[in-house]
């Protein structure tokens, strides 16, 4: 049985036209804008110029290109809904696991597709292996997401959670400190760590290539089963730092794409390294037609690759998932390392103006090494909220970080300019 007779029956043949008409089509070089300067890659957004964004780490504008393939998508499905879905689904998952597979250095089998990092952690914490007595550690540092998901897991399976620091003063923190106290976490009943590349409530960045390192000598004396998973959310590094999977060593990496990447809202992403995927079976039904052919059978998805089989199926916003790869595209565009050495020049650019504040705390690390795009920060006398509010009546929009201790925070990004980061800094001396 094929997939349209499946999905609509045998009778939809006659309207095959309309639906192969209401295919996006592919943009031409001959209109594929210039990147070549920060201010064209700023007039490909549709961003207001009233604000200074300076907490866009949270919700992302989308460049033309992306605006562009989720109206095409969306005219197709507004158009002929079943059908498009029917003729286009099968080219356009591949093609949208293909691209990320392609960003960060892994195979397309290794994608699952997710509509954002909560969903992607909870997934795989979630059908994360655990033997009997075996447990997962977590750092203090890590988001409510990953906290929660933990947690959740713990109770509805009975698996043992630890927490541990890291650092003890993030402006302080040290790769020596960070691997250190990460090996001395890991336990020997530990089965998985759970970690975050960059931290959103610190600026923090961990040393994740020397973290895994550090884990070779560990599983050495281990087997298959008993090895210990580096399991990382990358979303404050992704569109940030340009290391693949391969470079970080890493076994998970889970990431939204809406965020630095300025993909399409409710999109997102896990990889995982082929053998570190065996025994996770998934948490909510795929949608692949592998998984039905079985399920008709009487038999489990056992078959399919691990990303397609742990994807969480049920229909989705397909019109965004499907524009995704443009984003990728777009970051290819401007060039990967140039996004990179843009986004840590205006991040030291601003710790360097707020570090001259004699009533300012600078919390995040001066060092590259050590920190990306997020700055946190203390201002004497005045409580994060006040800052964000004051700095919001100043057409400023900063955030503040949803964890105890909570300090203000400044996301530059691509989007911004030197004398952007520069008024904001001097704002603050006003405050």
């Amino acid at each position: 049985m094929q997939r349209r007779e499946f999905l609509v029956g045998a009778g939809a043949g006659a309207l095959f036209g309309a639906a192969v008409a209401a295919r996006p089509a592919e943009a031409s070089d001959a209109k594929v804008a210039d990147l070549s300067t920060w201010a064209a890659v700023r007039d490909q957004f549709a961003l207001s110029h009233e604000h200074i964004h300076m907490a866009m780490l949270l919700f992302a504008s989308h460049p033309k290109p992306v605006r562009d393939a989720i109206e095409q998508h969306r005219r197709g499905f507004d158009a002929n809904p079943v059908l498009y879905l029917h003729e286009n689904m099968e080219r356009c998952e591949t093609g949208t696991r293909a691209s990320v597979a392609a960003y960060v250095g892994g195979a397309p089998e290794e994608i699952a597709l997710t509509g954002n990092t909560t969903t992607g952690l909870a997934m795989l914490y979630g059908g994360l292996p655990l033997g009997k007595g075996q447990e997962i550690v977590t750092t203090t540092h890590d988001h409510y997401v990953t906290h929660e998901s933990l947690r959740l897991r713990a109770l509805h399976t009975g698996a043992a959670v630890r927490k541990v620091a890291l650092y003890a003063t993030p402006e302080h923190a040290s790769e020596d400190e960070i691997v250190g106290n990460f090996v001395k976490a890991i336990g020997p009943r530990t089965r998985a760590v759970a970690v975050t590349w960059v931290h959103s409530s610190t600026g923090v960045k961990l040393p994740i290539r020397k973290m895994s390192d550090a884990l070779v000598a560990v599983n050495k004396r281990r087997g298959a089963d008993d090895r210990v998973l580096l399991c990382v959310d990358g979303v404050h590094a992704f569109g940030v730092e340009q290391e693949t999977v391969s470079e970080l060593g890493c076994d998970f990496l889970v990431a939204g794409c809406h965020k630095w990447i300025f993909g399409p809202r409710g999109t997102g992403m896990v990889w995982g390294r082929a053998d570190a995927w065996k025994g996770n079976a998934g948490i909510i039904p795929c949608f692949e037609w592998g998984a039905l052919t079985a399920w008709m059978h009487g038999q489990p998805p056992d078959a399919l690759p691990p990303g397609p089989r742990t994807s969480p199926g049920g229909f989705q916003s397909y019109d965004h998932r499907w524009a995704l790869p443009e984003a990728f595209r777009f970051h290819a565009r401007i060039g990967r390392a140039r996004v990179t050495a843009r986004i840590h020049a205006l991040a030291t650019r601003c710790k360097d103006g707020l570090a001259k504040l004699p009533k300012v705390k600078l919390r995040t690390p001066r060092a590259e090494a050590l920190s990306a795009g997020l700055v946190c920060f203390e201002v004497d006398g005045l409580s994060p909220e006040d800052v964000v509010k004051r700095l919001l009546a100043r057409k400023i929009v900063a955030s503040d970080t949803p964890y105890a201790p909570s300090y203000a925070r400044l996301t530059p990004s691509l989007l911004n300019t030197p004398e952007e980061v520069d008024r904001t800094v001097a704002e603050i001396a006003a405050l």
